[in-house]
């Protein structure tokens, strides 16, 4: 096995940290750069080989960091860039990777190049973004809806236009077919790549393209909508199949540019965001040649909000889905991030002994075949948050509402100290200090400091994985085979190479159950070498 077919983000462990709920050393109640840096020793414990960091840069925070401002600049809010300089030197200290979430598919409504855009026809950047004239009725361009509610079309008063937004109205979409665009976003992402960051997660990678013609979606076959999305509600977004507001053949042709860049620095890595009625396709067009992005972020596991079972077919399925365009594409796996339920909850229903549980998930996800994501929290096994109304931040939670209570759930800070004021989210103990989102009780319990002082805790169980995972190169490197006649509550896979091979046993009730003359314990993980 060659360090080329093998890279470091091939076979390493990766953890996402949302910088706004880790750690807090300021002492505002909201996380920042300079805390992150205090906790990567924890991560460095931990085992896992890089962190994915959610956006930082200079925004108004309409969706908390996804609608950036300056691409060059840390929001003061959460520190400076030397601040993220010394998080980064720190890191690499620890022999940590760094990838960071660039946003480039759109803009803050309050970016100087939509400043300058909206402000006539005929400026330097007025087709910087998609602007388009309304119907002769004053209704919108077409028919394309926003993810986040309602027509992703706006109409700007000053330009006397609309212009589109897949996201909030805040995010105006910029518009790739304009050559100057392609290449100020590259600068953008060379900017940090000078800084020494070890890659990228392209946030919504397959949207940078839209229909030139503007053509209308056409419907859905409401039989079979899929959303498409990490929600389960039927919106107007997920009433269309999305032929001409993404996903675009252009799209390709920029992300082989970008990857060019990339590859002039070195050991560096591309990790995609895919939405879209078929993701493992496009997942697969945009990796095969080795010429686009490096591996992509599917969204299977994530998707949903409502609490269910966790059954093998849930597990199977992706895989024999991608494998229906290729057996050879590398892809990346996640159970819970910043947009979605925490899988504790999502996948738990009716399950009593949740720490094992937690555990039996994290261990799964390590344990298939691609590159793992974790989210900060899933190593405690935290459940979502339930948030009151009143103090919900998340638009899309307040849009979605009562249905669901959006993102907020998943965003909560994180629990260091169950005995501190702030649960130890904040360094300064200060008695009255209020976070941005509360603290539940039932992650307090689950805090840092409780979990290091059990052994049988998720947390020791999920450390001692990560760094056995390490010695064991058919879980980093092998292919995988499932073992469909198997017991309904029994998750069956082999890990394998040429010359051997894992069995990965998880019985996923909480019962005996016996399967190929073995019988296996309660929410129990087995690995067998042959």
């Amino acid at each position: 096995m060659s360090e080329t077919e093998f890279p470091w983000w091939k076979k390493g462990v990766f953890y996402q940290i949302y910088p706004r709920s880790y750690m807090d050393k300021n002492g505002d109640g909201i996380g920042d750069i300079a805390g992150i840096t205090d906790r990567l020793n924890y991560v460095s414990e931990l085992g896992v080989d890089g962190v994915w960091i959610s956006p930082c840069f200079e925004s108004p925070m309409k969706d908390f960091g996804y609608d950036v401002s300056d691409y060059r600049k840390i929001d003061p809010l959460f520190g400076s860039n030397e601040d993220f300089d010394a998080l980064l030197k720190r890191a690499h200290e620890l022999d940590l990777k760094v990838i960071v979430d660039m946003v480039i598919s759109h803009t803050s409504i309050e970016h100087p190049w939509f400043s300058e855009s909206r402000l006539s026809s005929d400026n330097r950047k007025a087709d910087w973004y998609v602007w388009a004239d309304p119907k002769p009725d004053g209704s919108p361009p077409n028919n394309w809806q926003s993810i986040f509610g309602g027509p992703a079309w706006t109409f700007d008063t000053k330009r006397g236009q609309y212009y589109f937004h897949s996201f909030l109205k805040e995010q105006p979409d910029l518009n790739f077919h304009n050559e100057a665009v392609q290449k100020q976003m590259l600068s953008e992402c060379e900017y940090w790549l000078e800084r020494n960051i070890d890659g990228f997660r392209l946030d919504t990678a397959n949207h940078y393209f839209h229909d030139q013609e503007l053509r209308d979606n056409p419907p859905r076959d409401h039989s079979k909508i899929s959303t498409g999305l990490q929600i389960d509600t039927v919106i107007p977004y997920t009433m269309q199949q999305h032929v001409y507001d993404k996903s675009r053949p252009e799209n390709l042709e920029f992300l082989r540019k970008l990857r060019k860049l990339m590859d002039k620095y070195g050991d560096k890595m591309t990790l995609g965001e895919i939405g879209d009625d078929d993701p493992y396709k496009l997942s697969v067009e945009y990796t095969q040649d080795g010429d686009a992005l490096h591996t992509t972020y599917n969204t299977h596991f994530i998707a949903g909000t409502s609490e269910s079972e966790l059954t093998p077919e849930k597990i199977y399925m992706p895989f024999k889905e991608l494998a229906k365009h290729s057996t050879t594409c590398w892809p990346s796996w996640a159970f819970t991030n910043h947009d979605v339920v925490r899988v504790a909850t999502r996948w738990g229903k009716g399950v009593q002994d949740k720490e094992s549980f937690a555990v039996l998930l994290n261990k799964l996800l390590l344990s298939l075949r691609g590159t793992p994501f974790l989210y900060q929290g899933d190593e405690l096994g935290l459940p979502e948050a339930s948030i009151p109304y009143e103090q919900i931040q998340d638009p899309w939670g307040k849009f979605m509402w009562p249905e669901w209570q959006g993102r907020d759930g998943c965003r909560t800070p994180m629990p260091w100290n169950k005995d501190a004021p702030a649960a130890g989210f904040s360094l300064n103990n200060n008695q009255e200090i209020e976070t941005w989102l509360p603290i539940p009780e039932d992650h307090q319990v689950r805090a840092v400091n409780i979990q290091d002082a059990e052994e049988n805790s998720v947390l020791h169980q999920t450390r001692e994985f990560i760094h056995w995972r390490k010695t064991q190169d058919l879980l980093q490197t092998g292919d995988i085979k499932f073992y469909e006649d198997a017991p309904k509550t029994l998750i069956v896979f082999d890990r394998y190479n040429d010359n051997e091979k894992l069995l990965c046993v998880f019985n996923i009730s909480e019962k005996d159950v016996t399967f190929d003359g073995e019988t296996y314990a309660p929410l129990s993980v087995t690995y067998t070498k042959n």
